[in-house]
């Protein structure tokens, strides 16, 4: 694995307690392995209606709608295990801050590329927007893979690096995109996509782990307080959140931030070094246990104010937590307190090389659209016959991410 564990999207475990944490990796690659697959669901025809995400006018939540929380809790729980690791390697605050700082922007920048990958102008850019984004990512591929420390191939490294940051520069500064009013424009920061919402949601939770570190009961303070927010957000009580760019109030409604937050309160519960309290694997499951079923009794509680994703509603974000909580202390049991990992093999590439792997079915898709490859848009896309067409997909995806990570093809940032 690698030393840099900080991200959600990054290895987790190259400190020596986090390497033992096999269940932390686990979870992460099988969310990774559900999302290809619901992505590509989203594309099938003719399913039942809790295989798609529900409506934002529905008050309903499907398995589909709690894939994008399972990621942020898992980064939240990678949160504390990372920075606490850099802060035994003695790293100032500013140093610190500044990595926190480097890891948001880079994730901002992919979600940017991905966000804007189909609304470019092929006659103000030149050049056709499918093969923008290519070339966009081919140039993040090389800038944040993780190449080798030999001396004898050094310089060949730094060149590779430096091409992809340039490559990535000289698409940002040629990207255009026509206004309805006829004006070019140039990249969208109205939806930063997934990656740019973890990205901001990573920087808002790091800043306040960093900030209240000594005191072990902040996470639940800030927790509270984020699901605070977001009931009165929800609630109209309060209508600043959803009229404040992320990049101004990274918190949003406090949906993301308190589920992210959750994600650290759990990782205190069963990762946390400098835990005294709980120590038996009995006391761990108990206080998960109860902070589980706190959080779905509370969800409960908030159905009047909506269940949806996309209105980011307290229950929505209730629920998922709940769920993430339970789910993770059944696979901390399994995994790291019997040792039962075999079972779970197919998700290492996706648990240990995840930034790759979540990139792999968007070269695939743009490559497919940049060449005009449009069968499987016309056929096995309904019914069964699309089910097994995404499942085949997904464990393709997943073995390509295991041969590239066993060429030595490892995205970090």
């Amino acid at each position: 694995m690698n030393s840099t564990i900080e991200l959600p999207l990054t290895s987790v475990t190259s400190s020596t307690r986090a390497s033992r944490v096999a269940s932390i990796d686990i979870f992460r690659g099988l969310t990774m392995t559900l999302m290809i697959f619901v992505n590509e669901l989203a594309a099938v025809k003719g399913l039942p209606w809790w295989n798609y995400h529900a409506p934002a006018k529905v008050d309903a939540m499907t398995y589909v709608d709690m894939v994008f929380p399972a990621f942020l809790f898992i980064l939240g729980m990678t949160i504390p295990i990372a920075l606490e690791h850099r802060i035994r390697k003695n790293l100032s605050l500013p140093a610190l801050s500044l990595h926190v700082i480097l890891r948001t922007i880079a994730l901002i920048v992919l979600g940017l590329i991905l966000a804007n990958a189909e609304v470019g102008s092929r006659s103000l850019m030149g050049i056709d927007p499918m093969l923008w984004t290519i070339l966009a990512l081919i140039g993040a591929v090389l800038y944040w893979n993780v190449y080798s420390r030999s001396e004898r191939h050094k310089t060949l490294f730094l060149i590779l690096r430096f091409s992809g940051l340039v490559l990535m520069v000289a698409m940002f500064a040629i990207f255009r995109r026509a206004m309805p009013d006829g004006h070019a424009a140039w990249i969208s920061t109205s939806y930063p996509e997934i990656l740019g919402l973890l990205g901001y949601t990573y920087f808002a939770v790091s800043i306040l782990y960093i900030a209240t570190r000594r005191w072990r009961w902040a996470p639940l303070a800030w927790f509270i307080a984020m699901t605070a927010l977001c009931v009165a957000s929800t609630a109209k009580w309060i209508p600043f959140p959803g009229h404040i760019p992320l990049y101004v109030w990274p918190f949003g409604n406090g949906a993301m931030a308190s589920i992210a937050l959750a994600g650290v309160v759990t990782s205190g519960i069963f990762v946390d070094s400098r835990s005294l309290r709980p120590t038996t694997l009995r006391q761990k499951s108990i206080a998960a246990i109860s902070f589980g079923g706190i959080t779905l009794l509370g969800g409960w509680l908030l159905t009047p104010l909506g269940i949806s994703k996309i209105r980011a509603t307290p229950t929505w974000c209730l629920y998922s937590i709940g769920c993430s909580v339970l789910l993770f202390t059944l696979l901390y049991w399994v995994c790291d307190v019997r040792r039962a990992v075999r079972w779970a093999a197919f998700t290492r590439p996706a648990g240990e090389n995840t930034l790759l792997t979540y990139l792999l079915p968007d070269f695939y898709f743009f490559i497919a659209s940049a060449c005009g490859f449009t069968y499987f848009a016309e056929h096995a896309n309904s019914g069964f016959a699309g089910v097994l067409r995404c499942m085949i997909f997904t464990a393709l995806i997943l073995a390509l991410a295991a041969l590239l990570t066993k060429w030595k093809l490892r995205l970090q940032i």
